[in-house]
């Protein structure tokens, strides 16, 4: 039986003695101090109810006198009706002709007291027999219970001890108010089955219901017992499923001491969680409800557990602290005829029974003459009984069949035996369910036997489907109640809501909001952390639970679009995050347009350098027979110039959006556009040296340089740019692309140069014709001429390549449209540096200095160093 089966047997017996027919005998400690009720019948049920609420001794372990092991105090007449309705549903089966044809259940029913060891020791009483006159009883008379099942008991603690004790002898127990999930365990209880569905269907149900009103952070209290220990340690597990929290989960002992109490309200009262579940029965809340009322706690949201979401006893007492409160209750049902069963007792009746004279008296609160009742609570203060109280007029817990839910699973519990006898008596010879296909002997039924049908039982009960799982639990329904405050001032239970777990997960929970009544008037917060809106992600804090977060905002690029997202999610390549960050905008087009200050700005100085270099032009055609014209390779000149208004009019290829067609123009244009302005000026370069060679005695070095050779050496050069760009366009041209490199927020639109390798071998092959014309430039610029023109073309050479070394450091290091901006800014400098140096001068003479203007003054220098 194990040591705890031991210990009780030995606390409840003092004298075990085997007599010669083989029966127990064992003595009762001190007076019982309780009550018992039977009734004969074929089958005897036995019954344990909670009639009274139990009051410590403090001399229990004293040993001094006789110890005793109880004393039951406050009258329960709430229990009192559950008791009752077990004798109804009994009645009524007894004289129903469908169901257990001749055969008349009986009872035996005991007090447990609301305590473990009443309880233990009132089910070993029913399993041996009726105590007798000297203290003593039968245990298992000739090896057989008294009674073969207990309906039982009202607490998971107390039906755990009593199915420990009495589980070694097959006796099977049904509880109608033991809800723990412990109890499920088959391996450890066997023979135990209930009519009140497991608590880890309710935790379920509570995790749902704290999931629909967003409350995250939760504290659990309850007394230290198996009902709350499991209960809370399941709402832990399946919290923790569906990211709900536990801020605190508290046990005050069994033995209430104030500073435990204290302990416990201080932790509530400095949490942040306002949500809390309440998994314990009705009575154990009053000291911390009362301490609350002290401290005038009122903030909290209290979620009752099933034990006490539509207990009398708190209803009024504390209507202040627990208004709107919500919890589930077990399934209410419609007894017909047990409020008229509740209500037939006289007062000749309390003389009969000693429950019924305390039930009188606590109700009507008047004594009875030669009372039965010895729990007096008070009672010698009362005033006598008048014999007209009346039990059909009263309006008292006892009789009210408005909230029958415990009673209900009480009756549903009795009818659940009935159908199982009934099963039991219609088995068919040589077709039974036991060895060798036997059915059971009505008259020498065994419990284990019984239990066998019970676990197969299933039928209908006031409309109502019952059945049990493999674990002995009914079908799992709650309804959902909410504490509201009616017009004259006390509590009414309203059902706002169901949980039927039959239903499937999505649509098992219903809860109609509209009709809930909060405290406060609208649904109270209970979170860590405020939940984290769109734009921004929770980050978990270091060290605390996954509900205490901080919000961070997205990153650029990424975005959120929920609350509490856990984490940002990064915007597709052609989108970018608004300032927000709770959505993805299409990203801003950057490319170098004339609508920007900077493109119109560069367009104009293009427009502008083309408007001067014809100007120039025009310039020379009207003073082209000038000697200042004429000594300067006229020809040369006037290509020189068209071929810069070419790389004027280059920039304008690259403003605007960029396409395929673009920007294979844009560098074509380029490269030629300056290798034909490079390839005059290394002409003119060439025939300045070739011309002063010509002046020495027997040269003849023109005729080999003449206009055709200059203009062949001219687009020569050029059409060796032309094959580079050729080869370049035809293996790896440049083309438009969208790039997000540099800026992610804003797709620039580019040209890219397609080969790196054919982009700089145009740059370089510029360069080189630059290079060449500046060493032979150089070489001439002191060449004996009034006007050399070499010292020009040296000067515009040098700031050619200041510019483009310039250049190129300055385009690796920009991006978008400022890299378009550079290489325009090379290459209207570069073409502004030639058209100033070369003609600049020349233009200065033509306009200004027109007396310079003249053969004598041009050959000035060499007659001066004739004469000389």
């Amino acid at each position: 039986m194990g040591y705890l089966n031991i210990i009780l047997m030995i606390i409840i017996c003092n004298n075990l003695m085997c007599t010669a027919d083989g029966s127990l005998k064992c003595r009762i400690l001190g007076n019982t101090n309780t009550y018992s009720l039977s009734e004969r019948g074929d089958f005897i049920l036995g019954g344990l109810f909670p009639l009274h609420f139990f009051k410590s001794v403090p001399d229990l372990l004293s040993f001094e006198v006789m110890p005793k092991l109880s004393t039951c105090s406050e009258f329960s007449p709430r229990g009192f009706r559950w008791m009752q309705t077990m004798i109804f549903a009994i009645s009524e089966i007894n004289n129903r002709q469908d169901l257990l044809q001749n055969i008349t259940l009986g009872y035996t029913i005991m007090d447990s007291c609301d305590h473990i060891a009443t309880s233990t020791k009132s089910a070993l009483i029913q399993l041996n027999g009726q105590e007798g006159e000297d203290g003593s009883f039968s245990c298992f008379a000739a090896g057989r219970p008294a009674v073969n099942m207990i309906i039982g008991d009202a607490g998971s603690s107390r039906s755990v001890a009593v199915l420990r004790t009495i589980g070694p002898f097959h006796i099977p127990l049904v509880s109608y108010f033991a809800s723990c999930s412990c109890l499920s365990d088959k391996k450890e209880f066997p023979y135990f089955m209930r009519t009140i569905p497991s608590d880890a269907f309710q935790i379920k149900a509570i995790v749902k219901l704290v999931k629909h009103f967003k409350w995250t952070w939760v504290g659990a209290v309850g007394l230290d017992t198996d009902y709350a220990r499991f209960g809370i340690q399941l709402f832990i597990e399946e919290a923790k499923q569906s990211d709900v929290c536990i801020a605190y989960a508290e046990f005050f002992p069994t033995t209430y001491t104030r500073e435990r109490i204290l302990e416990i309200v201080d932790v509530m009262k400095k949490s942040s969680a306002n949500v809390v579940l309440g998994f314990t029965g009705e009575g154990d809340l009053v000291p911390i409800l009362d301490e609350f009322r002290l401290q005038n706690i009122t903030h909290i949201q209290w979620i009752a557990s099933e034990a006490w979401s539509t207990g009398t006893l708190l209803r009024n007492e504390y209507r202040e602290l627990l208004t709107g409160s919500v919890g589930f209750a077990i399934r209410r049902g419609q007894i017909p005829g047990l409020k008229r069963f509740l209500t037939r007792l006289r007062q000749s009746d309390a003389y009969t029974s000693p429950f019924i004279a305390e039930l009188w008296e606590e109700v009507f609160e008047c004594k009875l003459n030669n009372s039965l009742n010895t729990h007096t609570h008070g009672a010698q203060s009362r005033k006598p009984c008048s014999g007209l109280e009346s039990m059909e007029t009263k309006v008292h817990i006892y009789t009210d069949d408005t909230q029958l839910r415990v009673s209900y699973n009480v009756y549903k519990a009795v009818y659940a035996i009935a159908h199982a006898l009934h099963n039991m008596n219609s088995c068919i010879k040589n077709n039974g369910p036991f060895e060798n296909n036997s059915c059971a002997e009505m008259k020498n039924i065994h419990p284990w036997q019984l239990y066998h049908y019970m676990r197969n039982v299933r039928f209908l009960t006031l409309g109502e489907e019952v059945s049990f799982d493999k674990n002995g639990d009914p079908i799992p329904s709650y309804d959902l109640i909410n504490w509201q405050m009616g017009q004259d001032g006390s509590i009414e239970f309203v059902k706002v809501g169901y949980y039927d777990a039959t239903l499937g997960t999505e649509t098992e929970l219903f809860i109609n909001d509209s009709i809930i009544l909060w405290r406060g008037g609208q649904v109270p917060k209970s979170v860590c952390s405020e939940s984290c809106n769109p734009g921004t992600r929770r980050t978990p804090r270091k060290g605390q639970p996954t509900c205490c977060f901080d919000c961070i905002p997205c990153a650029d690029g990424e975005f959120s679009n929920q609350t509490d997202a856990v984490e940002c999610l990064k915007c597709s390549l052609e989108r970018w995050s608004n300032e927000a960050k709770d959505q993805c905008i299409p990203k801003s087009i950057e490319f170098l347009s004339y609508q920007d200050l900077l493109g119109s700005t560069l367009a104009f100085i293009s427009i502008f350098g083309v408007c001067i270099t014809t100007a120039v032009a025009a310039v020379f055609t009207i003073f082209r027979k000038t000697p200042i014209v004429r000594a300067n390779n006229m020809e040369l000149s006037f290509l020189l110039l068209l071929f810069l208004v070419l790389c004027f009019l280059c920039p304008l290829a690259f403003i605007g959006e960029p396409t395929t067609i673009s920007c294979f123009m844009r560098h074509t244009l380029f490269g030629i556009s300056f290798a034909l302005c490079i390839s005059c000026i290394l002409g003119k370069t060439v025939v300045v040296v070739m011309a002063f060679r010509a002046t020495l005695p027997g040269s003849n070095v023109m005729k080999w340089f003449g206009l055709a050779q200059q203009r062949a050496s001219v687009f020569l050069c050029t059409s060796i740019q032309i094959v580079i760009c050729i080869v370049w366009l035809t293996t790896s041209p440049p083309y438009a692309i969208q790039n997000t490199k540099y800026q992610s927020a804003k797709i620039i639109l580019e040209c890219s140069v397609g080969s790196n390798v054919g982009f700089w071998c145009v740059l370089g092959y510029i360069g080189f014709l630059a290079s060449m014309c500046f060493i032979i430039a150089f070489l001439a610029r002191k060449l004996p001429d009034n006007f050399n023109e070499a010292k020009f073309i040296t000067f515009s050479m040098l700031i050619f390549f200041a510019v483009w070394i310039t250049f190129i450091p300055a385009y690796v290091s920009t991006s978008g449209k400022y890299t378009v901006a550079v290489e325009l800014f090379a290459i209207l400098a570069s073409a502004f540096g030639l058209l100033v140096c070369i003609f600049a001068p020349k233009c200065y003479i033509i306009l200004l200095k027109p007396e310079k203007n003249t053969k004598k003054y041009m050959m000035g220098r060499n007659s001066h160093t004739t004469t000389k």
